[in-house]
C-alpha cells in the first residue's frame, strides 16, 4: 500500500451519492488514503455532486471558491469533482475552476485511483463498457447496522425536468449473484437492514438463475439471508410497481411498511408536460392497491411546484391529491431548470408565485407528517438502534416506518433490534420506552 494520505470527501444530494462516496473512499483507500473530516488536513479533496437539487452547479463553484486559499497554501493538494454535475459539465469545470485537478462521472469512479496517481488535469465522464463494480475493492468499512446497496442505475423514463438519463445513463441492473454476495458479506459484518438503491429501483431487471429477475424476486431472495432483518428500497416510479412487488409488501416480513413513491404533480396536464406517463387517477388507484396489500404502510413522495405552465387549477389539483393520499412526508421543490432538459426551454412560472405555492404545499405536507407521527403514540414498533442518544440511557434508531425514534433503554446496544412503545411525538422524531419482546 502507498504511504498514508488523507481524503476529505463531501457528498451532496441523494442516497445513491452516499453509497457512491463510500465506494470512492474504499477505492482510494487502496491507494493509502484515509478519511478526514477537515479539508485543511487533506491531501485530496473530493466533491461528490448531485444535479437534482436546485442550483447544484452554483453550490459546487461556491465550495470550490472556498477551497482556493487552501490550494494556494498547499499546491500539492489534489481537488476532484465527481458525480452528476461532473458528468453534466465535464471539462467546463476545469475551465471555470483552474484549481480542480480531476473530474470524474458517476460511471467511471472506479478509475479514481489511477486518476489520483497521474499528473496533470484530467476528465473522465465516459460510460465505460465494463461494470465499475467489478473493478472496486471489496467493501471494508461499515458505519453501523444499516447499509445501502446499489442494485440499479440510470433511468429510461426521460421526465422533462430530469437530468438523470443524461448524467447516469439509461437503466442498467446489476446481476443477482453479485448483489446476493454483497448482501451476505454486509450481514456477516453486522448489517441488519439493507436499503436497495436505484434511480428507478423498481425497474430492476438483473440477470439471475433462470433469466432476468424483477425487484420482487430479488427482495424475496434477500429476505432468506439469515440475520437480514429489514429491507427497504428507493426510489420508485409509479409505472413500475408491478403486481408481484405490491404482493411482496404483504408477504415478505422483512420488507418494511414504508414506500417512497414520487408523483411530482396532481394535475394530469402537468404530468403530461412532465412526460410522467401516468395520470393522477392512476397514482391514486395504485395507492389503493398498495394499501390493500399493506394497510399500515407509510407513503412518502416528491413534488415539483411551479413547473412551466402550471396554473392555479393545476396547483389545486396537486393539493387535492395530497389531501386524498395523506402522506407521511415528502420532498418538495420549486421548479428549477436543468440545462439540456426539455422543460428548460419553456417559460418559467414567476419565482415569487412558485415560492408561494411551495410554502402552501409544504404546510399541508407538514401537517400530514405531524398527524402520521401523532398516530404512532401508544403503538409498539420495532426500532433498530443506530447510535447512543444525547441523554444518558437513550438509544436512537429508525422505526419500521423509517421514523427517527429516541428510546429510553439504559442497556441498549448499537445494532440491536428492539421493541419500543411510542410515548410522544415531536416535529421530526418520536420518543419511546423499550418494552419486552
Amino acid at each position: 500500500m502507498s504511504e498514508a494520505k488523507k481524503l476529505y470527501l463531501k457528498t451532496y444530494g441523494c442516497q445513491m451519492n452516499v453509497y457512491d462516496s463510500e465506494r470512492m473512499a474504499e477505492a482510494l483507500g487502496a491507494e493509502g488514503y484515509t478519511l478526514t473530516e477537515l479539508a485543511e488536513e487533506a491531501d485530496m479533496v473530493l466533491l461528490n455532486t448531485c444535479h437534482i437539487r436546485e442550483k447544484a452547479s452554483e453550490k459546487l463553484y461556491s465550495d470550490l471558491g472556498r477551497l482556493k486559499p487552501l490550494k494556494q497554501r498547499k499546491p500539492g493538494l489534489k481537488i476532484g469533482v465527481a458525480g452528476c454535475v461532473a458528468q453534466a459539465e465535464g471539462a467546463e469545470i476545469l475551465r471555470r475552476a483552474p484549481l480542480v485537478d480531476l473530474v470524474v462521472g458517476p460511471q467511471a469512479y472506479h478509475r479514481l485511483p489511477e486518476m489520483a496517481r497521474g499528473a496533470g488535469r484530467v476528465v473522465d465522464t465516459e460510460f465505460p463498457a465494463e461494470d465499475k463494480f467489478d473493478h472496486l475493492p471489496a467493501r471494508k468499512a461499515l458505519r453501523g447496522p444499516t447499509a445501502f446497496l446499489t442494485v440499479q442505475e440510470g433511468c429510461d423514463k426521460f421526465c422533462a425536468f430530469c437530468v438523470v438519463p443524461y448524467t447516469r445513463g439509461t437503466e442498467v441492473s446489476r446481476p443477482v449473484e453479485r448483489l446476493l454476495a454483497e448482501a451476505r458479506d454486509l450481514v456477516a459484518r453486522g448489517v441488519r437492514e439493507i436499503t436497495l438503491l436505484g434511480q428507478n429501483v423498481n425497474a430492476y431487471h438483473g440477470a439471475g438463475p433462470g433469466g432476468a429477475w424483477g425487484l420482487s424476486r430479488l427482495l424475496r431472495e434477500l429476505a432468506g439471508i439469515p440475520g437480514l432483518d429489514r429491507l427497504r428500497y428507493t426510489t420508485s416510479h409509479p409505472n413500475d410497481m408491478a403486481d408481484d412487488l405490491i404482493a411482496a409488501h404483504a408477504e415478505v416480513p422483512q420488507l418494511m411498511p414504508y414506500l417512497h413513491l414520487p408523483v411530482q404533480s396532481g394535475s394530469d396536464r402537468i404530468l403530461r408536460a412532465m412526460n410522467r406517463k401516468h395520470t393522477a387517477d392512476d397514482y391514486l388507484r395504485l395507492v389503493e392497491r398498495i394499501r390493500a396489500a399493506r394497510p399500515d404502510i407509510l407513503l412518502t413522495s416528491d413534488f415539483i411546484v411551479g413547473f412551466p405552465g402550471e396554473t392555479d387549477a393545476d396547483f389545486q389539483a396537486t393539493l387535492a391529491l395530497i389531501r386524498e393520499v395523506r402522506f407521511g412526508a415528502a420532498f418538495s421543490f420549486a421548479y428549477s431548470a436543468r440545462p439540456g432538459t426539455p422543460a428548460a426551454e419553456k417559460p418559467p412560472v414567476p419565482a415569487a408565485l412558485a415560492q408561494a405555492r411551495l410554502h402552501e404545499l409544504q404546510a399541508l405536507i407538514t401537517a400530514q407528517q405531524h398527524a402520521a407521527q401523532e398516530a404512532m403514540v401508544g403503538r409498539e414498533v420495532g426500532v433498530l438502534y443506530e447510535k447512543p442518544g444525547r441523554l444518558p440511557g437513550q438509544m436512537v434508531g429508525k422505526s419500521d416506518h423509517l421514523m427517527a425514534v429516541h428510546v429510553t433503554d439504559p442497556d441498549g446496544r448499537v445494532g440491536e433490534l428492539a421493541r419500543a412503545r411510542i410515548t410522544a411525538a415531536s416535529t421530526n422524531s418520536l420518543a419511546a420506552i423499550r418494552v419486552a419482546g
